[in-house]
């Protein structure tokens, strides 16, 4: 990957392939698959950042999501809330969701803590399926609105359905970098690297990790929204582990503690899975060796085995032009 690519022109490029595809796409089928996948690429971006960046795996996520999807559902299919004013409390809820049970679930550390998040997203499935007279239980929520016009901007097509979620898709992935990019995504870092030298550094770790969980949480809570609106229904299965776990697979493939790699891998993977169709029942048995070989021999993922591998390339590129630190280093080595 050329460097030029790493900055503001190789974003650029990225964005321009996204506003191209409706072109190229062929038929709305494809279409309905690239904005499915965008969508779960903000919520995987939310994940990243509490699980790749800051250590702590949350196997809740897609019960925000879904806490997200439900809450747009409800308020304009039963209480007709206007869309934008349901689309903001999605996410409101969602992140008022999330304070307690981060507050909560954040005073543990590891296996732990992922164990008491599995717990929290088998009981939002249950609530969701059983609370009937608020959920709709089973049969769930039909009929949500798709999104209001904002001026001249319309969504009512699938083209422009799609570019109203590559818009959010954007803003999210800038958001992101943003975060990441700052005092604060290094001081996740430094959580992820060592809970005890972060807080020996002054570090104050339950307000940091709970800001990361809130910010989490609130990328789930809007990509839910967004799902609700694209697919006009909602229904318990979308807090469903298996959401969490493709979200999950999307970060393993592209790559943990990188914002291009969730990305990548929440793309790429849902395009591989479709192009082994033709396979039908059969096509999981090809797609689970490879997934598995790339988790051998790329345990970082694509972009973060690529980053290692720039980092290596420049260590030695400045070992070999420094011809003092050469021998130095060969003394220390040889001592």
């Amino acid at each position: 990957m050329p460097k030029w690519f790493e900055g503001w022109l190789g974003w650029a490029l990225l964005a321009a392939a996204g506003v191209l595809f409706p072109f190229v796409a062929g038929n709305d089928y494809r279409l309905t698959v690239m904005t499915t996948a965008c969508i779960f690429a903000i919520a995987t971006l939310g994940l990243n950042l509490i699980t790749g960046y800051t250590g702590q795996f949350n196997m809740a996520h897609a019960g925000f999501m879904a806490v997200g999807a439900y809450t747009l559902g409800i308020l304009t299919v039963d209480h007709q809330v206007p869309f934008w004013i349901a689309f903001v409390a999605a996410g409101a809820v969602t992140a008022l969701l999330g304070w307690p049970l981060g507050w909560l679930s954040l005073r543990l550390k590891g296996h732990y803590f992922s164990i008491f998040t599995m717990c929290v997203g088998v009981i939002l499935f249950l609530v969701l399926e059983k609370w009937e007279s608020v959920t709709h239980g089973t049969v769930g929520l039909m009929g949500i609105p798709g999104p209001a016009p904002i001026g001249p901007l319309r969504f009512e097509t699938p083209v422009q359905l799609y570019y109203l979620v590559l818009a959010f898709l954007a803003l999210g992935v800038w958001v992101m970098k943003r975060i990441t990019g700052s005092l604060l995504g290094r001081t996740f870092i430094a959580i992820r690297n060592g809970d005890d030298l972060a807080e020996a550094l002054g570090i104050p770790l339950m307000r940091n990790k709970l800001v990361a969980f809130l910010v989490s949480v609130l990328y789930a809570g809007w990509a839910g929204a967004l799902y609700a609106a694209f697919v006009r229904f909602v229904g318990p299965d979308v807090a469903g582990s298996q959401n969490t776990f493709d979200m999950t697979m999307y970060m393993l493939v592209g790559g943990l503690g990188t914002v291009f790699g969730p990305l990548l891998g929440a793309i790429a993977v849902p395009w591989l899975t479709q192009s082994l169709q033709f396979l039908q029942e059969y096509r999981f048995v090809i797609f689970g060796p490879l997934l598995v070989a790339l988790v051998i021999f790329l345990p970082h993922g694509v972009v973060g085995t690529w980053l290692a591998w720039r980092a290596r390339r420049a260590a030695h590129a400045s070992a070999a032009s420094d011809p003092i630190a050469g021998p130095q280093a060969t003394e220390v080595r040889g001592a």
